[in-house]
């Protein structure tokens, strides 16, 4: 790509807005808030991403998914940051990401996003309870109890609404 031509960064976020995190297709890698960072060096794109936690396996495939939707919309040299600090954290899932967790039939993290940045502290301190409160993504309810400290991923807890008895998964607080 010539100088001249190279996208804006905002149409870059935009492209990337499109790519699905692969455990949970519904959910771009920007609403997941992994994307941390898009900047031109001369005409190099650097994309800096950090995993939800260094051990995610799905952490190659996001990079590879990344590297194909750019390449098809011609960005020729890329480079992926790697950015492990600050750690990500579920603070930085966007609303909108949320809402389409909760529409999918996740529960988003109970903590919700801090307007300030800053981790809210967690709804279970403020219950009393030793899990967080966590609504039913199917009714609504919050009479949930959980099954399984671990579902479908690592990142996510197996819980069941004890009004409607459907089972889903809890996208835990990190």
């Amino acid at each position: 790509m010539a100088t001249a031509t190279l996208p804006s960064t905002a149409e870059i976020w935009r492209w990337l807005g499109e790519v699905p995190d692969p455990e949970i297709p519904v959910i771009s890698v920007v609403d997941l808030g992994i994307i941390r960072a898009v900047r031109w060096e001369g005409d190099r794109l650097v994309v800096t991403v950090t995993p939800t936690y260094s051990g995610c396996p799905a952490t190659a495939v996001i990079n590879l998914e990344i590297e194909r939707a750019l390449r098809e919309k011609g960005i020729v040299k890329l480079k992926l940051e790697r950015q492990l600090s600050p750690a990500w954290t579920t603070d930085w899932i966007s609303a909108e990401g949320r809402e389409k967790l909760r529409r999918y039939g996740i529960a988003p993290p109970a903590d919700g996003t801090a307007i300030d940045g800053v981790l809210r502290q967690r709804s279970e301190r403020l219950s009393g309870r030793a899990d967080p409160i966590v609504a039913c993504p199917q009714c609504g309810s919050t009479k949930t109890e959980k099954i399984s400290q671990f579902g479908s991923t690592p990142c996510k807890a197996s819980y069941r609404c004890t009004d409607c008895l459907e089972p889903f998964d809890y996208f835990k607080c990190i």
